[in-house]
């Protein structure tokens, strides 16, 4: 399937200079036709593994670039597990882990052990410390920080080097000068335009000349020295998590979004919140409205789930043990 994405079959030469793609990996998915009931996380690292190796045989054979994202659905059963997948699989080739918190929407068929919520510190704090450090999602923070958090860093040798330091104010100006210099632009384009756009935010905002520069040495001093960078050089790795929230607080929260109207009972208001700094909404082909994600999946998509669970039918499984 790879070859056949990646390779005009006509000519066998590359289609695309890069991939950028995304594997979903955890023990709580059914219907695998690979493995049937995995016992725990670390029983799907092969498969993890055989999915990195396929992309860099495309790029030593066809020179294809790439860029994978490890996504992983996190529940009361594998919680505990998230730091042994990221200190077991950071140095297989992803660059990026992504951790969706479960929400409850309604099927209670696809939750095979007992439900419970937990918070997103909670499953932040198993990110971090499988990552080895502290993870400084608040200096790039985009949506509500109980639904959404990234932190974007990189691994000299085993030390975490965080791109920006939330708590240093230096830092802090760094962002601000890049945000005035390239805000708005898209860097997706080819090399002679996306140069221009550079040239031209540098002359509107050459401070950040500088600024990257200063940012740049920092770096380096964080990460042991430019000796350290130099040894080995640095693995950029992003971390993620997006948290989505239960059908049972999303449908009244919408509702009365809908209707322009808050709630006083605290746990739907903080819901309509959430709803309201959604960075996921999505345009609704039948209305000029933009729905925020978890309102696309717990109120406007029950007749689509319908139908995904009689064409992708649910069979009971061994339990995992453990």
């Amino acid at each position: 399937y790879l070859q056949a994405l990646a390779l005009d079959p006509a000519t066998g030469k590359p289609r695309f200079r890069h991939l950028s793609f995304a594997g979903h990996f955890d023990s709580m998915m059914y219907g695998r036709r690979g493995i049937k009931a995995p016992e725990s996380e670390p029983a799907l690292n092969p498969y993890r593994a055989r999915f990195c190796e396929m992309f860099a045989r495309l790029e030593r054979e066809h020179g294809v670039t790439h860029y994978l994202a490890h996504n992983m659905t996190v529940t009361p059963a594998n919680v505990d597990q998230v730091p042994q997948v990221i200190r077991d699989c950071r140095e297989m080739g992803f660059r990026m882990f992504s951790f969706q918190p479960a929400a409850f929407i309604g099927n209670t068929s696809r939750w095979k052990h007992e439900y419970r919520e937990f918070s997103t510190d909670e499953v932040w704090r198993r990110i971090e410390e499988g990552a080895g450090a502290r993870l400084h999602w608040g200096a790039f923070q985009i949506g509500d920080p109980r639904c959404n958090r990234t932190a974007y860093g990189a691994y000299a040798g085993d030390r975490y080097v965080p791109l920006l330091d939330e708590d240093d104010e230096r830092d802090a100006r760094v962002l601000d000068d890049f945000v005035a210099a390239f805000g708005g632009m898209d860097f997706a384009a080819p090399p002679v335009i996306l140069a221009a756009r550079v040239v031209r935010g540098l002359a509107r905002h050459p401070r950040a000349i500088g600024s990257a520069v200063v940012r740049g040495w920092r770096f380096a001093a964080r990460a042991g020295g430019p000796g350290a960078l130099v040894r080995r050089r640095p693995r950029a790795i992003t971390y993620v998590m997006h948290a989505f929230m239960d059908a049972d607080k999303v449908k009244p929260a919408w509702e009365l979004l809908r209707r322009g109207e808050l709630s006083v009972e605290p746990a739907i208001r903080e819901t309509q919140e959430r709803l309201q700094a959604c960075s996921y909404a999505m345009a609704h082909p039948d209305s000029d409205e933009l729905v925020p994600a978890c309102a696309q999946h717990s109120v406007l998509d029950p007749e689509e789930n319908v139908r995904l669970q009689e064409q992708l039918p649910l069979r009971e499984l061994p339990m995992a043990r453990g």
